[in-house]
């Protein structure tokens, strides 16, 4: 995934958005299917890396494609619907793994990851279609004029004030240099904190006394915590800033993760859990979106794909703390103390982001006039 995103990033501001989006659905649901043929495990684990790199690739564009197209001061809640899917799409494996595992085994459950080339690339081909913003961005402006029409936004303006530079080179510029390793920092702490615990949560919990049939539901709270809290999160988000609402969800989850080994009630535990998926996978989708929304369409898609794949290094390194922590048998209790640190770290980092100067303010709402003399009630 690192790479796919590090590589979309590389391409996508010169390419599109469309064309990376088809090609990585394309590539990753292939991905699938052979993974589900494989006879050794050298060929397994070289499918799955390659699989990663369309997922990748996929998760770093969509969320430029994303700014592109949402209405300014909705930008954040459409982002947070989109990168929802993430969450959602991890409940519905664990429900298709748990229904179906036992009649199809691994290699069906794989034939089953691949059903996007069948059921999403074609409407994807139909339906989906460029960035207006990046076609105007490239000169494109008849064919941003046509995908305006058919979609029934505005032609956008172009922009002012941004670099010459176009994608990764661009990000090195001195307006964006200092914001692309914060922002790079938040993503690696967001998805330190969400494979860390999404990896070691059950055998944390285990730990502490609880059984093998609370593991999934440990998981299917945290990831549904995250959709329904991340989701209202990204409404705040879209009235408050981005910025101010990432760095208190990162408090947010030190404070559910230090309560987490407390001895607490199944109602409140389960509460506790569902407030840190909140904090740790909702952050990340709402740093998705304060990224996205953060930089010039000439530099957006590696802009996120920049966080999307120094993140990545979160990812690989969450799971292995949690690994070497239970390996010592040091309990789950300083895992999550460990946690709740970083996400503290993760709040002051997003503190020190400097306001974009690329970001579209959110529409002022006009207040109705009213005459001189009239009442409250009126």
């Amino acid at each position: 995934m690192l790479v796919g995103a590090l590589t979309a990033g590389a391409v996508g501001d010169r390419i599109g958005r469309r064309k990376v989006m088809l090609v990585n659905l394309a590539w990753f649901s292939i991905g699938m299917a052979i993974t589900a043929t494989t006879q050794s495990v050298q060929t397994f684990g070289l499918f799955r890396f390659l699989t990663g790199v369309g997922v990748g690739a996929l998760v770093a564009t969509v969320g430029a494609l994303v700014a592109e197209f949402a209405p300014p001061g909705q930008r954040n809640r459409y982002n947070a619907i989109v990168y929802s899917g993430i969450p959602a799409g991890g409940v519905l494996a664990a429900l298709v793994a748990l229904g179906l595992g036992d009649a199809i085994g691994w290699r069906g459950l794989f034939w089953v990851g691949a059903l996007p080339i069948v059921l999403l690339l074609p409407l994807a081909v139909l339906f989906l279609p460029e960035s207006p913003k990046w076609l105007v961005a490239r000169g494109r402006y008849a064919e941003a004029e046509r995908v305006a029409a058919r979609t029934g936004l505005p032609v956008p303006a172009p922009e002012t004030d941004v670099p010459d530079k176009v994608g990764f080179p661009a990000l090195a510029t001195r307006g964006l240099a200092l914001p692309t390793f914060l922002l790079g920092m938040m993503s690696f702490a967001g998805l330190l904190l969400t494979y860390g615990l999404n990896t070691w949560l059950p055998q944390i919990m285990g730990e502490q006394g609880y059984g093998k049939a609370y593991s999934l539901t440990f998981l299917l709270i945290l990831n549904l915590g995250a959709i329904v809290g991340g989701l209202a999160a990204s409404l705040a988000a879209d009235r408050l800033g981005a910025k101010r609402v990432v760095a208190s969800t990162f408090v947010l989850a030190a404070i559910t993760l230090a309560m987490l080994p407390l001895d607490l009630p199944a109602g409140l535990l389960f509460a506790a859990v569902a407030l840190a998926g909140v904090g740790t996978i909702g952050t990340q989708v709402l740093i998705y979106g304060l990224v996205s929304n953060y930089y010039p369409t000439t530099a957006r898609a590696a802009g996120v794909a920049w966080c999307a794949g120094f993140g990545r290094l979160g990812g690989i390194v969450g799971p292995i703390i949690g690994g070497v922590l239970v390996g010592a048998g040091v309990g789950g209790s300083t895992a999550f103390q460990l946690f709740a640190v970083v996400s503290l770290l993760g709040a002051l980092v997003t503190s020190l982001v400097p306001r974009s100067r690329h970001a579209e303010p959110a529409p002022v709402r006009e207040e109705p006039a009213t005459e001189v003399g009239s009442t409250v009630a009126a």
